[in-house]
């Protein structure tokens, strides 16, 4: 990536196109990170993923059924919740920011003086 400032001609890389985008479920991995949209796994795919762990970016990636579909197989899921807690902070206090009518860069200059 420092040499090129780009991944496209990795020699250990495969390049891979599909029309299938949950064709990645099919792939052995340990850690499998759905980072997108609500509901990504769900009851019609999870039975593709061959992942050991789910670990949950953001925005509810796996529904209910999925959930326990993982449970009962014995997938480690880590809730987004947990996974994503920097980034629910920091919307926690952006917020704050607005309840208040804060700008942006006002508290740094508070801090500053």
């Amino acid at each position: 990536m420092q040499k090129n400032s780009s991944l496209a001609n990795y020699a250990h890389a495969e390049k891979i196109e599909t029309l299938d985008p949950t064709s990645i479920l099919r792939y052995d991995c340990d850690i499998f990170a759905p980072c997108a949209t609500d509901g990504s796994l769900n009851q019609f795919n999870v039975q593709k993923l061959k992942a050991k762990v789910v670990l949950e970016g953001a925005n509810g990636p796996t529904t209910f059924k999925a959930d326990q579909y993982l449970y009962n197989k014995g997938v480690q899921v880590i809730p987004d919740m947990l996974a994503n807690v920097g980034g629910v902070t920091v919307s926690y206090f952006e917020w704050l920011k607005n309840l208040n009518h804060v700008s942006p860069g006002r508290m740094t200059k508070k801090y500053q003086e």
